[in-house]
């Protein structure tokens, strides 16, 4: 489903825009403008944007697209926060990007409704695991929304969360849905770990690492 004609007066909470290289999913690398929107109603254990929780500046989509455009890149990714908090707004942000020929990415919690939302964006929708404290927040209707642009995201804190993961991929065939990433916290899971594991397992999923924090470490806008 395209949204055309998307409403460039409807504004947003914005707690940054910035320029960056992507650190995630199946775009990882991709020089891209990265629009973190203010708000998000979890608080998982291991939240390394708390500071996008409050404050911000409140923008009209168009002077966010005016923004976006000072940058040479076509790639675009919405994030938070929850971004999906501020309802339409953010859908009518998605829609415009895609309007404007932008490769568009919305990085998601998984506790809110993805329908509604532009087809041409690829949605990176978080599952959340024991050790996010989040757990019974999983929207799990969002499974049967999803399509082979969309991208599944564990993010995974020990080996409790790791088996846990484990079995929602197998009972429910995440795979042969969409791409599905395991994650290890950062700090928390040691990544070769996680690596051996899935190695053991053959489980039909990627493994990534934060890039942009072996890069830049904990430090805002990268």
């Amino acid at each position: 489903m395209k949204t055309a004609h998307a409403r460039l007066d409807q504004h947003l909470r914005v707690s940054e825009i910035f320029y960056s290289l992507q650190g995630e999913a199946d775009s990882v690398g991709w020089p891209t403008v990265f629009i973190r929107l203010t708000g998000c109603p979890l608080r998982c254990s291991y939240c390394d944007t708390s500071y996008a929780f409050h404050g911000g500046t409140t923008i009209a989509i168009a002077d966010v697209l005016t923004e976006v455009a000072r940058y040479p890149v076509r790639h675009v990714c919405v994030t938070g926060g929850e971004p999906l908090a501020q309802g339409d707004a953010c859908r009518a942000l998605l829609a415009a990007l895609c309007e404007r020929r932008h490769v568009v990415s919305l990085e998601t919690s998984g506790a809110l409704s993805i329908a509604g939302i532009d087809s041409r964006v690829s949605r990176v929708v978080d599952v959340k695991s024991p050790g996010s404290g989040e757990m019974d927040r999983n929207h799990w209707s969002n499974l049967d929304l999803l399509t082979e642009r969309d991208q599944l995201k564990f993010v995974l804190c020990d080996r409790r969360d790791y088996e846990w993961a484990m079995g929602q991929v197998t009972e429910r065939a995440l795979a042969s849905r969409c791409m599905v990433w395991f994650s290890p916290v950062h700090g928390r899971l040691d990544p070769r770990r996680l690596a051996e594991w899935l190695l053991e397992d053959g489980l039909p999923v990627r493994m990534q690492i934060q890039l942009h924090k072996l890069l830049w470490g904990e430090a805002p806008g990268h």
